[in-house]
């Protein structure tokens, strides 16, 4: 029962139900002020222009919201009074429909937020079906109205930031500490469950793409709003667990192993592994309690479980040793302690997150840049060229949008044909749920049919108990309310709030109201089967197609990544700017190749063309990533000693591998395999230093010199981690190359076999 008081208060707070009662009051008060100065006549038209202009809203730099938002405003407004001018004449109307569909739908070339602001221009196309004006003068007053409306919004989202400042980044800051513990632990979890870590990695795959989403929305909101008078002691705040929560995803990230070497070492003695596995949960769980702390604002909660796991975790590295013996304990003992050293510091940012949350007061200054900062943002480019760029089919947003335009035209002559009392319900469900993907219009469709079904019945429920038109008005107004906060969250649910709301909303001027509901499942089972067929008949651009570019870009930016380690080490009090924006641009890069990978996952089986070979280059891709990271790491935490002539051989070798591999996916023949022949190095040659130290403290054990000074342990541990690493990475790129062959010659084979 307290778990379930705990969500609902953190629901409550958060900035999903906050945009919800936004909306209500958005909704509310033109309603009420008009009705009060007489003019109710004019509430419905500025209402609609508020709600159009919503989808805009959403977190990230004030200046780009208010951009968005105003965009948004003068797309509707034009929309419409296209819309009802062409209304009267068939043929025009059908010519506004198609051109508005394809060019507002094609605006998403722009990211994320451009289509956003897409999404306000195809509503506000679809909703002018439901106005009902007819002159001039009439059409141009609602149009003026809209633009009110949305001026209204606009003014209201500014008001609600003014009073609540911090919450929209405390939000995405709880929601990447969410995301972050429960990708620990689940890392925690591949230590010891060989048999599920296929299905655990694909999870890894789904959280390390949604916590690389979460930090790029927070860089664009924490870097580029800060003001000339620099940042307020709360923003610093906000900045340092940034940084901190940025600093753990890392450190995890830099940690996967090579599990089959671990299965070898500790293959039947997997006890060993359980305190690591355990401080992993319970700093994972730390991260997930301080996420909700965000939003709640109650106390901390003690250290002393972690530091007990921690501790733990260190005892169980002696109880190997003692339990092993020594020499042959010697790379199981280093294993421990190269993951013991990575969950310590884990544990120090978990602990200066819970220092920044427990005194603002002594929050240190962030030291980085502005000139630096600017470096780590992804911007998004808005010139002619991209729109240029994307005009052709090899776009999938260009596909998408002729698909969408054939689907919006068709729905709109189906219901004309066959005389359809709502026909923009079809063309609203169309435009809902239709995405680039078939797999996620499918999912969208599926939880649309299930939601709208499930609001059909509720409202039957309700209006069998009840006809009170007082009852619909308020269940209406609470239901959009709850739908619009539940909208990112659970689709399904907001689906069926967003029924239930309008079917009272038309209940309040049709008294027939199970009429309503028959029309309102049976628009939307039309929409979904429109969307779902088009998807699939009509320029159908599968994932698999996709792949290559992305596929090619992971290779690439680990690479680069690779080479930004190698100078790191090389000189590491100098390129610690290059390594990171090398790093980020690896991790981004992997985390679109998940991403695209998910996609795949969604398509139809019969599309899904060489899928474990895919999902073989996307794990050796996101592996690679994974292990570049932990040499970086090292040298980065530690004191280490000059990159080895036999190290930089190595580099050249795997860079040369990877560029051999990129060049198997453009279907290319590379001139540099003659310079790959003379990098060769021979596996044992980067194990020397380690097998020269282990033989030193293998003859001061025989001495009696039993004790392990700081300076040995660091010279093994090094030694070690730079060896196997580095020969785990040249294993990896020779895979990749292998599976990159393959997979170019059986897309060569499909495509001479069509």
């Amino acid at each position: 029962m307290r778990e379930k008081i705990k969500h609902f208060e953190l629901f409550i707070k958060s900035t999903d139900f906050d945009r919800g009662v936004r909306l209500g009051v958005a909704i509310s008060v033109p309603f009420i002020t008009l009705y009060f100065l007489g003019y109710l006549a004019h509430a419905p038209a500025v209402v609609i222009g508020a709600v159009l202009n919503t989808p805009g809203d959403i977190p990230g730099s004030t200046k780009r919201k208010v951009n968005a938002i105003l965009i948004s405003i003068g797309l509707t407004m034009l929309i419409t009074a296209i819309i009802l001018f062409s209304k009267a004449f068939l043929p025009l109307l059908l010519c506004a429909l198609a051109a508005i569909s394809f060019s507002v739908s094609l605006i998403s070339v722009y990211g994320f937020r451009a289509s956003l602001v897409s999404f306000s221009g195809l509503l506000a196309m679809v909703l002018a079906f439901a106005i009902e004006k007819e002159t001039p003068r009439e059409i141009l007053t609602q149009v003026a109205l809209m633009g009110v409306g949305g001026l209204w919004y606009l003014l209201l989202s500014l008001i609600f930031q003014k009073i609540s400042p911090k919450k929209d980044k405390n939000q995405l800051l709880s929601d990447s500490l969410l995301l972050i513990g429960s990708y620990l632990k689940l890392r925690g979890k591949l230590l010891t469950q060989k048999k599920k870590r296929d299905q655990l990695l694909r999870q890894t795959f789904v959280l390390q793409n949604q916590i690389t989403e979460k930090h790029e929305t927070l860089r664009e909101t924490l870097l580029s709003a800060r003001k000339r008078s620099g940042r307020s002691r709360y923003e610093e705040k906000q900045l340092l667990i940034f940084v901190s929560s940025i600093k753990i995803f890392e450190l995890i990230e830099a940690k996967y192993l090579d599990y089959k070497v671990m299965d070898t070492l500790f293959g039947q003695r997997k006890e060993f592994l359980k305190a690591a596995k355990k401080l992993n949960k319970i700093m994972g769980n730390h991260l997930i309690h301080l996420s909700e702390l965000l939003i709640q604002n109650n106390k901390i909660p003690p250290k002393k479980t972690l530091l007990n796991a921690l501790e733990n975790a260190n005892e169980a590295i002696t109880k190997y040793i003692e339990t092993v013996k020594l020499p042959e304990a010697r790379e199981g003992a280093l294993v421990l302690k190269n993951l013991y050293d990575y969950q310590e510091l884990l544990l120090q940012e978990i602990r200066a997150i819970r220092r920044v949350m427990a005194n603002v007061q002594n929050a240190s200054k962030i030291s980085l840049k502005r000139k630096d900062s600017k470096q780590f943002l992804t911007l998004q480019e808005y010139s002619l060229d991209v729109l240029v760029q994307n005009f052709n089919l090899n776009s999938t947003i260009f596909r998408h949008s002729l698909r969408l335009t054939l689907a919006i035209v068709f729905g709109y002559l189906l219901g004309v044909v066959f005389d359809i009392q709502n026909t923009y319900w079809i063309l609203l469900t169309i435009i809902v749920i239709m995405r680039p993907s078939y797999g996620l219009t499918k999912e969208r469709s599926k939880d649309r049919i299930i939601g709208t079904l499930i609001g059909a019945v509720i409202a039957i429920g309700i209006v069998l108990i009840t006809q009170n038109i007082v009852v619909y008005g308020v269940l209406a107004f609470i239901s959009i309310i709850l739908a619009f906060s539940l909208i990112q969250q659970n689709y399904k649910s907001a689906a069926a709030l967003i029924t239930i709301s309008i079917i009272f909303v038309y209940s309040l001027m049709n008294p027939n109201t199970f009429e309503v509901i028959q029309y309102r499942v049976l628009d939307t089972c039309i929409g979904a089967t429109i969307a779902i067929l088009t998807n699939y008949l009509i320029f159908p651009r599968w994932e698999a197609s996709n792949l290559k570019q992305i596929l090619l870009n992971a290779l690439e930016m680990n690479k680069k990544y690779l080479l930004a380690t190698q100078e790191l080490y090389q000189d590491p009090t100098t390129q610690k700017i290059s390594y990171k924006l090398a790093r980020k641009e690896a991790f981004l890069a992997v985390s679109n190749l998940n991403a695209s990978f998910q996609r795949l996952t969604q398509d139809p089986k019969s599309k899904q063309q060489e899928f474990q070979l895919i999902y073989e280059m996307v794990t050796l891709n996101q592996t690679m990533v994974s292990a570049i990271a932990s040499i970086g790491t090292f040298v980065i935490h530690h004191k280490t000693t000059a990159a080895s002539e036999e190290f930089n051989r190595v580099v050249l070798k795997i860079s040369n591998t990877l560029e051999i591999s990129c060049d198997h996916l453009m279907n290319k023949k590379n001139k540099k395999i003659i310079t790959a022949r003379h990098t060769e190095v021979p596996n044992d040659s980067l194990l020397n230093t380690y097998q020269k130290l282990s033989t030193q403290r293998d003859e001061n054990i025989r001495k009696g010199n039993t004790e392990l000074d700081l300076t040995t342990l660091h010279g093994l541990q090094e030694a070690y981690l730079i060896a196997n690493h580095m020969n785990w990475l040249q294993s990896l790129s020779e895979n990749l190359k292998k599976t990159t062959e393959s997979y170019q010659q059986s897309l060569k084979t499909a495509l001479e076999r069509s």
